[in-house]
């Protein structure tokens, strides 16, 4: 039997795109001889995987997934909107969330290497997904929170089918009240995050460099005053910048807490909770948010194809 190094492996999997236990295994399985390992990994569908690599993948689905007292998002992409109602495609974002929730993982790297639910890893199911769906597709980011006592709730806008959609949401919630007036509120808030995308839960959780920013452009607006006056005027439109997006700070959308801030409204629902409440943390994810789209000419496309 010819030995199977790590430098043919490798090799296979330059020249396949095909994941690197699937390459393993197409050496075994042929002894050792690359061009019947390549062969092999055509005939399972794994060595498409290489062609479509550098298609860019921004649309897709992104899932939240929660227990009791923890939860996860995560943002898995593919290249057209069709994807999102296969059913093989809802399958995987909802394994892959579940691994996540299970696993604790956030980080894309780490959870790509946990065990698939039917075998195989997280990695190795994304690029059989790519073989099968025939399109280019990307575990983008996944994100988790987590409290030692309360409640960890979600909300999913533009749902596709239960728990993934356009827009996802988890928000946590830490407290020893009501879990039933807990999960409530956490819900409600996740509503809020989605509609009004906060960008931290307070002042202290800004960016410096959105904050920076944000200084810069008030003193270009208020350039040629006196130094003092403009320092004050930077001042108060910071305070005004991050009420306006801050969490706890905005006015909270839903109906339950019409006028109010969302700190005012937990404080409100702490007597109902029948203990403090605090907001440990919030995750929300858009779809393809970030990510450069690609323009086309479908009507082109389709005349390409046809004269090829």
């Amino acid at each position: 039997m010819a030995t199977i190094t790590a430098a043919l492996v490798k090799e296979l999997r330059e020249s396949t795109g095909a994941g690197m236990m699937d390459c393993k295994a197409a050496l075994t399985q042929t002894d050792g001889a690359f061009e019947a390992a390549v062969d092999w990994l055509r005939k399972k569908g794994l060595s498409k995987a290489a062609k479509k690599a550098d298609r860019v993948a921004a649309e897709g689905l992104v899932a939240s997934l929660v227990s009791e007292n923890s939860g996860v998002v995560v943002e898995v992409n593919s290249e057209t909107d069709f994807v999102a109602r296969n059913a093989d495609f809802q399958t995987l974002v909802k394994n892959i969330a579940e691994v996540a929730l299970k696993s604790g993982k956030s980080d894309v790297e780490a959870l790509g290497k946990e065990a698939y639910p039917g075998g195989g890893t997280v990695s190795e199911a994304i690029t059989q997904a790519i073989a099968g769906i025939g399109e280019n597709l990307t575990l983008r980011r996944a994100a988790a929170l987590s409290v030692s006592e309360g409640v960890v709730g979600r909300y999913v806008h533009a749902q596709v089918v239960d728990g993934q959609g356009k827009i996802a949401v988890i928000v946590a919630l830490e407290s020893k009240g009501d879990k039933d007036v807990l999960a409530t509120l956490a819900r409600q808030l996740a509503m809020h995050v989605a509609s009004a995308n906060p960008l931290a839960l307070d002042a202290s959780g800004l960016d410096p460099a959105t904050v920076e920013r944000e200084k810069k452009l008030l003193a270009e607006k208020n350039a040629g005053k006196p130094e003092n006056v403009l320092q004050k005027i930077i001042d108060s439109g910071i305070k005004t910048y991050a009420k306006e997006v801050c969490m706890l700070d905005q006015v909270s959308n839903h109906p339950d807490h019409s006028g109010k801030s969302v700190a005012q409204a937990v404080k409100e629902i702490e007597g109902k909770a029948g203990a403090p409440i605090a907001i440990k943390g919030f995750v929300r994810y858009a779809l393809g948010e970030g990510i450069e789209k690609q323009t086309s000419d479908f009507a082109a496309e389709v005349a390409a194809a046809a004269k090829g």
